[in-house]
């Protein structure tokens, strides 16, 4: 990905926010079914027996994922539905489709040990394990249906696509309008890599915290999920106030929780909360851009005051994958590329760091997380420095 966005050379790329999405369904796909592809192929290209790509076919889906509570796949598909509308249903019958035809690849493959531990070959293990049991009347009730194998994996994508991607993007755009966190990233990056001869997850992720910072401060102020739907369901909720006093809920009442206003508290956050600063995360004088490695002291916020992937026993089971596809992709990028915003003439780097800030703040939810809506406003690009070549201007 990287490389195609190097060639582009002084024109730069628009393309972040649609390649970034490309990049999060590889990770889904070699994760979820264990299968591989090259950035420009592969999933960009429609497979024998298709009318769309996997990759279309899944972004339309996640796009109207709401139409679908309305209209059921078979009435998305009539003859006197709108065109728009019957493509959708056509998303629908091809993803399903895509979906159908990697089960029974892996059914096909009669239980052997794949090359790629993956979530579809898991699943149907598990499946195919509880089916003897009940053979031998010992059925633990656990197996999953062909069905709820796919719904699984319908919300593996769900909430592993769009979330991700959109994070990627929005940091990229931020990092490339705060060139001098490029250049914190990057010390981090380099110093890890090489006191590692060969990167492994137990030893570099742990330590690659300047580039979870970025992710958790993106996330803070732009997080795909802009509000958290709750409900106190038959029971009466207490929830205790910090002045000892408490607030009653009463049954059956819906709440929804306003996660940007959370993320900005400025009694939380301090008086820029509103500003994006990844060394906020860091104790002072540990984690600064000026100071140096050192031994730093990642923050962790008081409970409740930070949650991108909800809280509680609902908190979203994907929150360490994210978080890990994240870090790797930022130490994949940063480490030996810079980023800049592409000026047209007469424009200066600070034009340019606010047309860049403008493209963030232009946002809205799309379906169900926060896009930027205008991504193609500013192009990127992207060079490769030379070892030691490290620019922060």
């Amino acid at each position: 990905m990287v490389a195609s966005w190097s060639d582009r050379g002084p024109s730069g790329t628009k393309e972040t926010v649609g390649d970034t999405a490309t990049l999060a369904l590889h990770v889904l796909t070699h994760a979820g079914f264990g299968a591989s592809y090259s950035f420009n192929e592969g999933l960009r290209k429609i497979s024998p027996g298709h009318q769309m790509t996997y990759r279309d076919s899944l972004s339309l889906c996640l796009r109207n994922i709401i139409t679908f509570s309305i209209f059921s796949k078979k009435t998305l598909s009539a003859k006197f539905m709108p065109q728009k509308l019957k493509q959708v249903g056509q998303a629908a019958k091809e993803f399903q489709q895509y979906m159908e035809e990697m089960l029974a690849k892996e059914r096909a493959s009669g239980g052997e040990q794949p090359a790629v531990p993956n979530l579809m070959s898991a699943l149907v293990r598990a499946s195919d394990e509880d089916a003897q049991s009940k053979e031998r009347g010992q059925s633990s009730k656990l197996g999953l249906t062909d069905d709820e194998i796919l719904g699984n994996i319908f919300a593996y994508n769900l909430a592993g696509h769009e979330t991700t991607a959109n994070t990627v993007a929005f940091a990229l755009v931020l990092l490339a309008a705060f060139p001098g966190y490029q250049s914190w990233l990057r010390e981090e990056i380099r110093s890890v890599n090489s006191d590692l001869q060969r990167d492994t997850y137990e030893k570099s992720f742990p330590r690659l915290q300047r580039c979870l910072a970025v992710m958790f401060e993106t996330l803070r102020l732009y997080g795909s999920i802009v509000f958290i739907p709750r409900s106190t369901n038959l029971e009466e909720q207490i929830i205790p106030l910090p002045d000892g006093k408490a607030l009653r809920l009463p049954p059956a009442t819906a709440v929804n929780l306003n996660v940007q206003a959370l993320h900005t508290d400025p009694q939380t956050w301090g008086p820029d909360s509103l500003s994006w600063k990844p060394d906020r995360w860091f104790q002072p004088q540990t984690g600064k851009r000026e100071s140096g490695l050192g031994e730093q002291s990642f923050i962790v916020p008081s409970n409740g005051s930070f949650i991108p992937w909800a809280d509680g026993p609902r908190i979203c089971p994907g929150q360490k994958f994210a978080q890990v596809e994240f870090v790797a992709v930022m130490a994949t990028l940063l480490g030996n590329y810079q980023v800049k915003p592409v000026l047209s003439q007469g424009q200066t780097s600070e034009d340019g760091k606010r047309a860049l800030q403008e493209m963030v703040d232009d946002s809205a939810i799309s379906a169900i997380t926060l896009q930027m809506q205008q991504p193609e406003k500013v192009a990127l690009q992207w060079e490769r420095l030379a070892d030691g070549n490290i620019s922060s201007n």
